[in-house]
């Protein structure tokens, strides 16, 4: 597993073994920055990466130039991981790592300052794409035209196809199967705007 693009290209990153914190692909990743650069310019951008695992999707868009990134896991010891990544990508400046499960740090950053992208990509097992969103919009943390970057073990996670209310806050960009992995990528549509509902 190595870093992709920008100032860090070519670093090999730690990885965690186990379901728990499964790594994006590379293949996966290299598509994700694909649609990201013809999308938006991650210059400058506010990133948020939760279920971060070993870091590399936050770790990644610093290296494209993104100005900030926190990233979030559950488990120690990924945090230790990705500690140990952000220095060795030199990345570790531009970067705060928090040891919490997604829910509780939505929870406590509501109202904060927004993110320009988020990544979303928590174990296939746990099913937590949509109940993830939901808290992300009550948390008002997605910024006016900002992107969310969702993996899951599923397609459409969010319920375009069945026009659930969700779907209804975003427009979608773009889905695609790469091996196991439903990659969709999110913006805030226009006539909601990110911010949900406010209960």
């Amino acid at each position: 597993m190595r870093i992709i693009t920008g100032s860090a290209r070519g670093v090999r990153l730690d990885t965690l073994e186990g379901e728990m914190t499964r790594p994006t692909t590379e293949r996966a990743k290299e598509a994700v920055f694909s649609i990201l650069r013809a999308r938006a310019d991650l210059s400058g951008a506010r990133v948020l990466d939760l279920f971060a695992g070993c870091g590399q999707l936050g770790l990644e868009a610093l290296s494209a130039g993104a100005a900030h990134a926190v990233l979030v896991d559950q488990s120690r010891e990924a945090v230790r991981v990705i500690e140990k990544n952000a220095a060795k990508t030199r990345l570790a400046d531009r970067c705060t790592i928090l040891c919490s499960d997604a829910a509780s740090y939505l929870r406590s950053r509501r109202g904060h300052e927004a993110f320009d992208c988020i990544f979303l990509d928590p174990p296939y097992a746990m099913r937590a794409v949509a109940a993830t969103v939901e808290d992300i919009l009550r948390a008002r943390l997605l910024a006016p035209g900002g992107l969310i970057v969702c993996e899951s073990g599923e397609p459409d996670p969010l319920g375009f196809g069945t026009g659930t209310a969700l779907s209804g806050h975003f427009s979608l960009l773009r889905e695609a199967k790469y091996g196991k992995a439903y990659i969709t990528l999110v913006t805030a549509a226009s006539a909601t705007g990110a911010g949900g509902d406010e209960s």
